[in-house]
């Protein structure tokens, strides 16, 4: 029996079993996967090594925000910032319509902030807010464009150097990520140390009501000690495979890691769809609860809706 999968912020793909959302106000009720009954794949050549094989090697979900920068498309973005009670207490709303018809450009069609978003001298109050401008409001220019392929992170302690690290591990999960301190090697989930920590499952499903899709989800083991999985950084990765071409349309990722560094919950889920032959960006949605020494905690959750993509002009 099949049974409709409604993707609030963050829930995605699936009812969330071992996962634990942050429980707070929920911007995005966006309907996007139906789930067939769990499968069982014999073929010999086919099963967990094939999901995970793909998930190592793929550049295709990257490849589909660099994309962006020979479209004009309208942005939609809901961010939201929240006290210590998870009550909201400030709100950006954002309309974008980014244009490619010669010189880049964006346009803001509608923009409103209210609460407590920005410090006197018009920054951010949060650093996140500040990494969501850097990744995906930026993200059809500089933050994607670059040729060659995605490389996991340099070394060193500046913003520009963790930006590329948080890019790896959004889009390169799997991979180590090196000069982040205590956590680098924790993002290698798929290393034979590593898989005895987790489990895995696939189901067959729809995926924007059309599209045939394989559900593949990575969660750690129920049995462990709590110890072992406070040690555990990557709770769960889910990933949507296109059936046709086993290409990735969209990932989930929760994390939650504390030491005495710092300690953070994160949830994150980006969508795609395909506009004519092309791989492009729909729906991005975060959660998240950050707090490190000397800084205030931070917490915020966003939804980011890509639209109306058509090829511009220019170069």
């Amino acid at each position: 029996m099949k049974s409709v999968l409604v993707l609030v912020v963050l829930t995605a793909f699936c009812a969330r079993g071992s996962a634990q959302e942050i429980n707070r106000f929920n911007p995005d009720t966006i309907k996007t996967i139906q789930l067939d009954s769990v499968i069982n794949i014999k073929a010999q050549k086919f099963g967990v090594e094939t999901f995970i094989n793909a998930i190592i090697s793929d550049n295709s979900f990257y490849q589909a925000f660099r994309n962006m920068k020979k479209y004009s498309f309208i942005a939609e973005n809901n961010i939201y910032t929240y006290n210590k009670r998870n009550k909201v207490d400030g709100r950006i709303y954002r309309k974008i319509r980014h244009t490619n018809e010669g010189v880049k450009k964006m346009e803001y069609l509608a923009k409103r902030d209210t609460g407590n978003v920005y410090k006197k001298n018009g920054k951010y109050q949060l650093y996140t807010l500040e990494m969501f401008d850097y990744i995906f409001m930026n993200a059809y220019q500089t933050g994607f464009v670059a040729e060659g392929p995605m490389i996991a992170g340099k070394a060193g302690d500046t913003n520009e150097s963790y930006k590329d690290k948080l890019k790896t591990l959004i889009f390169a999960p799997g991979r180590p990520i090196k000069g982040l301190p205590f956590i680098g090697s924790k993002t290698q989930i798929f290393t034979a140390n590593m898989r005895q920590y987790y489990d895995y499952a696939y189901q067959s499903g729809t995926y924007l009501d059309s599209i045939p899709v394989y559900w593949f989800k990575v969660t750690v083991k129920k049995d462990l000690s709590n110890g072992t999985k406070k040690g555990l950084m990557i709770k769960e990765l889910t990933t949507i495979f296109d059936k046709r071409n086993f290409e990735i349309l969209g990932r989930y990722v929760d994390m939650k890691y504390s030491n005495l560094l710092f300690d953070f919950d994160v949830q994150m889920n980006i969508e795609t769809s395909y506009f004519g032959e092309e791989k492009l960006p729909t729906k991005i949605t975060y959660q998240g609860n950050w707090d490190y020494p000397f800084k205030k905690e931070e917490r915020a959750s966003f939804l980011i809706v890509h639209k109306d993509y058509h090829l511009g002009k220019g170069k």
